[in-house]
Parts: structure tokens; C-alpha cells; sequence
């Protein structure tokens, strides 16, 4: 053991640990949501490029030596590269606005500087948390440019996952193109279209949705670097902040830039709620999209089976020979959460008062769970199920061939009035659209081989 103190007085660690006393004291206070701050990777890797820039900028200003410096880039790089995060065992969901995580980054990586530069840990007077690793900082302006930097990475992640969705639903909508259905609006008939534009069309709508992630991206660009406590930069030498944002952007190939106000960026949560606002919006689209595809597989011989998942695993323990929509339900699961946790966003951001928004654990929380599950939601969305759905050809014409719905082409030839009391008399009596056309001689076989052609009505027939 090795004894540590803070201003509650002394504690004793583990040696083999990098922590430190801080972070004892909040292992031992947090103990609620059981997620560590080690389980998402890329807010330690952001931590510790957000102290690796400071590093240097306060080299570069003379508020230490190069040693510390070369110690400290050490240790941030091994971090960055993926060792030490299970150090992190910190609660995401804390008090104390991120203090327990940011002094978490601190003691981990002054420890590691430490061996780094000859000495053993906890012999901070050659490296200190505070003096050395945190210098010219706050929990206030580095743990939220810490939550920037992590969520723009993990968001490179999920738009990577999304492109390959949608580019599995473009490929189906291109093997179906010539699979003729109908339509549905209200859930009623509507005109005949393709299996291949209503899945050209869940891929069309995606793809908007990666695109406005990848614009509200730029919201985050903007950081609060060289604040400090509460944006008035006390205690951060002149120049610093401009040349930590500099090394910020060298780091992670971004344009960051330093915020007009530090004041009003280190009370403002904005980014975080526009950011989850677009995450909320790929969960509304996604789960529509999972609904559609439930209800197209539904069946398999009382519903519309006009297109087949791939079974997965029994659907039922009392049941036998059921199989359920299990991964597009999986999936709905995830949006309807991400949805919760937008609201949870909402909440938090809100809850600001004053210099300092004391919520933004919860708000990192909720972010960083989200864009996790859409990354994994998106690729088990594509490798068990979309990539593998078929398409009942047959079911889907039949359908077609029994409609009241082809009716509508009839306006432009007929009028509205004379394609109603047809609807109405298809109903009633049972016949089809086109049999009663051709036993009142409304139109010529001419006609209705051009008009009432279902591959006619779908337009394109394709993408």
C-alpha cells in the first residue's frame, strides 16, 4: 500500500493501482449505475487527448519542465493507445459535475508519468495530478471538451455502421426490383409500387439520417479550453488556451476552435442537446423502419408475409415451429431507450444554473450508451437480418392482382366519381377492378393493358 492524502486527510491505496486518493473517495461514493467510465473507450482516449494537448500548451507557456512533459506524453499516449482503461473504475453517473472523472485521468496518468520519468508512484512532487497533469485546468472546462472529443469519435464510429446499413438495404432494393406489391398508406390499400423502392426508400431515409449526424458534428468543434473554473481563465496562463485548442485540433485531425465566450461555453450544454436531438431522430427513423419490416414478415399465413426474415432462433417456449422478428425487436428496444435518454438530456441540460451545469455526468451517460447501441443496433440490424431477407414474389402480385387500389389510375380516364362507384361495386361484389371495367366497356383492352399495367404504375419500377 501506499499512503495518498487530499483535504480529507490520508488514505491508503493499493500500489499496484494508478489511481489515486480522489479516486478511492468516489469508488467508494458512486456506486450507481454499475458502469464504469472504463466501459466506453473513447472517453478515457478523449480524457487523455484532452490532457496531452494541455500537456504541451503548458509546456510551450513554461509551466514545466520537459520531463514532466515527456512523462506525461507517455502516459497519455498508452492510454490513447488502449492500456491502463481498466483504471478507470470510476461510476459514470457521479456528483460533483465530473470532478471524480477528471481527477480519475489526473492520478492515472501522473503515476504512469511518473514510471515514465524514473520515479515510483505517488511520489507526486515530480508529477503531481493537480500542479502537473491538471495545470491550467478544471473538472469545468476539460471533462466537457473531454465529452466533445468523445462523442465526435464514437459518432465516425456509427456513421461507419450506418453507411453499411444502408448500403445492405440499397442491395436488397436492388434484388427486388422487379417485385411488384402494393402500397399502403393508413395501412389501408393504396398503388402499386416495388419491393425495391420501399427498400431503396429505408436506405434513402438513413442515409439522411447520417447526414445530420455528420452535420451537428461541428457543434462539438467548439470547446471551453482555458476556462477553467468558470470561463474567466484564472490561473491558465496568457496564450494557453489558444495553444491548447491548436494541439487539440493536431491530435485528433478536427478543426477545434476555442469559444467566443469561455463564460457562456462553460454554463452552455447546447451541443449536447443538439447532438442527442439528432441521435433521437435516427431512433425515430430506425424503429419506424424495424416496425415496417414486423409488419411486411408478418405471418406467416394470417399476416402480410410478403417478405421473410431469417429465422434467428425459436420464437416460442410453448409454441412449437414459431419464430419471431427477434432482431428487428431488438432493435426498437434500442430506439425507444435512446429516445428516454434524449429526454434524460433534456432534463439535465436544463438543470444548469448559474457559471456551471453540475448535470453533465447524466448528460455523458445518456450520449455515449446511445450512440454505443446504435453502433451495435445497426450492425446486428445488417448481419442477422437485412442482409438475408427474402421476398414472397408471389404473395406480393397476388395482392396486387386483388386490389381495389389499382382504381386510382382510373381518375385521369374515368374521373373520381365513375373510379368511386367502381371501388364500391369491386367491394360489394368481389369482382376485380379490371373485370368490371371490361363488363361495363369503359375502357378498351388497349387502355387497360396501358393504364391499369401495376409495373406502369410503380413509376420508375426500380430505384
Amino acid at each position: 500500500m501506499r499512503i495518498e492524502h487530499d483535504l480529507l486527510g490520508e488514505k491508503a491505496i493499493p500500489d499496484e493501482v494508478y489511481y489515486g486518493v480522489q479516486t478511492a473517495r468516489a469508488l467508494e461514493n458512486f456506486h450507481i449505475s454499475g458502469v464504469p467510465i472504463s466501459q466506453y473507450p473513447d472517453l478515457i482516449r478523449a480524457l487523455a487527448i484532452v490532457k496531452l494537448a494541455a500537456a504541451r500548451a503548458n509546456f510551450e507557456c513554461q509551466q514545466f519542465h520537459e520531463a514532466v512533459l515527456h512523462g506525461i506524453e507517455g502516459a497519455c499516449q498508452e492510454i490513447i493507445d488502449g492500456h491502463l482503461h481498466e483504471q478507470f473504475k470510476v461510476d459514470l453517473i457521479q456528483g460533483g459535475a465530473g470532478t471524480s472523472t477528471n481527477m480519475a485521468a489526473n492520478e492515472v496518468i501522473a503515476n504512469r508519468a511518473l514510471e515514465f520519468m524514473g520515479f515510483r508512484k505517488g511520489q507526486y512532487e515530480h508529477c503531481d495530478p493537480h500542479n502537473h497533469v491538471n495545470c491550467s485546468q478544471s473538472t469545468n472546462d476539460a471533462y466537457p471538451t473531454a465529452l466533445h472529443v468523445a462523442i465526435f469519435l464514437l459518432n465516425g464510429k456509427l456513421i461507419a455502421e450506418l453507411r453499411n446499413l444502408v448500403a445492405a438495404f440499397h442491395q436488397k432494393g436492388t434484388e427486388f426490383r422487379d417485385v411488384i406489391k402494393m402500397g399502403r398508406t393508413q395501412l389501408q390499400d393504396a398503388v402499386p409500387m416495388t419491393l425495391g423502392q420501399e427498400f431503396h426508400a429505408f436506405a434513402e431515409s438513413l442515409d439522411n439520417e447520417i447526414f445530420a449526424l455528420d452535420r451537428i458534428e461541428t457543434v462539438l468543434y467548439e470547446v471551453n479550453m482555458g476556462g477553467t473554473a468558470i470561463g474567466t481563465g484564472l490561473n491558465a496562463p496568457t496564450g494557453y488556451a489558444q495553444r491548447c485548442v491548436d494541439h487539440l485540433a493536431k491530435i485528433t485531425g478536427k478543426p477545434i476552435q476555442l469559444a467566443v465566450d469561455l463564460v457562456e461555453a462553460t454554463q452552455d450544454t447546447q451541443p449536447f442537446v443538439l447532438f442527442s436531438s439528432a441521435l433521437k431522430s435516427l431512433a425515430i427513423k430506425l424503429s419506424k423502419i424495424c416496425n415496417d419490416l414486423r409488419l411486411l414478415s408478418s405471418g406467416p399465413r394470417t399476416g402480410l408475409n410478403e417478405i421473410n426474415l431469417p429465422p434467428m432462433q425459436p420464437g416460442s417456449s410453448i409454441m412449437p415451429g414459431k419464430v419471431n422478428p427477434v432482431i428487428p425487436e431488438v432493435v426498437n428496444q434500442v430506439c425507444f431507450k435512446a429516445i428516454g435518454n434524449d429526454l434524460a438530456v433534456t432534463l439535465a441540460a436544463e438543470a444548469g444554473q448559474l457559471q456551471l451545469n453540475v448535470m453533465e455526468p447524466i448528460i455523458a451517460f445518456c450520449i455515449l450508451e446511445s450512440q454505443t447501441m446504435f453502433v451495435n443496433a445497426a450492425d446486428t440490424l445488417r448481419r442477422h437480418c437485412v442482409e438475408a431477407i427474402t421476398a414472397n414474389q408471389d404473395v406480393c402480385r397476388r395482392y396486387v392482382e386483388h386490389s381495389i387500389g389499382v382504381v386510382t389510375a382510373l381518375n385521369p380516364l374515368l374521373g373520381y366519381e365513375t373510379a368511386t362507384e367502381l371501388a364500391a361495386e369491386a367491394m360489394k361484389t368481389g369482382k376485380g377492378i379490371v373485370e368490371l371495367v371490361r363488363e361495363k366497356k369503359l375502357l378498351t383492352e388497349e387502355q387497360i393493358g396501358r393504364v391499369l399495367d401495376p409495373q406502369a404504375m410503380t413509376g420508375a419500377g426500380g430505384h
